[in-house]
């Protein structure tokens, strides 16, 4: 399998998306770092289902940061929450 170097059906650029993703609230920010995480995890399933150990075993470790920074956006979020506009 192939893996695009672009967002399909994105016609900007990852600079671009970054900033958007960014300035979301961060909830949504954390929900979205979670669907990443979750993509990973099947793809590194997959991968080890294959008998790609290292390259399973790093992606886990991605998965295991991406956790790590979505709780982190959670309690950024608990902060800033009481002054968001409802």
């Amino acid at each position: 399998m192939n893996h695009p170097d672009k967002v399909e059906s994105y016609n900007g650029t990852l600079e671009d998306l970054a900033k958007a993703i960014g300035n979301m609230s961060y909830d949504k920010t954390a929900e979205f770092i979670e669907k990443l995480a979750d993509d990973i995890e099947r793809q590194a399933d997959e991968d080890y289902k294959r008998g790609r150990i290292k390259l399973a075993s790093k992606l886990y470790k991605t998965i295991y940061e991406l956790r790590k920074a979505k709780k982190e956006m959670n309690l950024a979020w608990k902060i800033c929450q009481p002054y968001m506009k409802k």
